[in-house]
C-alpha cells in the first residue's frame, strides 16, 4: 500500500491510500481538487499536471517521451512536473508528496 499526500492550489494537505491503479485515479477518486483526468488516463491531456517534490524523483522515476511531450503544452511545467496519469500505485511511492499544477 502507498500512502500518497497532495497539496492542492488551495494549499490543501490530502494523504490517500493506494494500491494499484495511477496517482491520477487515485485523486480523482478522492475528489483532489485540480486534479480532472479528462483524457482518462491515456496521456492525452494535462489536466493531471503534478510537481513531484525534488526528494521523490527518484521514487516516481521520468517520464516518458510521450508525456514530456504533453508536459510542453503546459504553461507552468518544470523539471519535477508530471502527468500523474503516468505514475503507478506501487509501494515504490510511498509517501510521495505532489503538488497538484493551477
Amino acid at each position: 500500500m502507498a500512502k500518497i499526500t497532495f497539496i492542492t492550489s488551495s494549499n490543501e494537505k490530502i494523504t490517500v491510500d493506494g494500491t494499484e491503479g495511477s496517482v491520477m485515479e487515485l485523486a480523482v477518486n478522492n475528489n483532489v481538487a485540480g486534479i480532472d483526468g479528462d483524457c482518462g488516463g491515456v496521456c492525452s491531456c494535462a489536466t493531471c499536471h503534478v510537481f513531484v517534490a525534488p526528494e521523490d524523483l527518484d521514487k516516481v522515476g521520468t517520464a516518458s517521451e510521450i508525456e514530456t511531450d504533453m508536459l510542453e503544452l503546459a504553461d507552468d511545467a518544470n523539471e519535477y512536473s508530471r502527468l500523474c496519469c503516468q505514475i503507478p500505485v506501487t509501494d515504490a511511492i510511498n509517501n510521495v508528496v505532489f503538488t497538484v499544477a493551477k
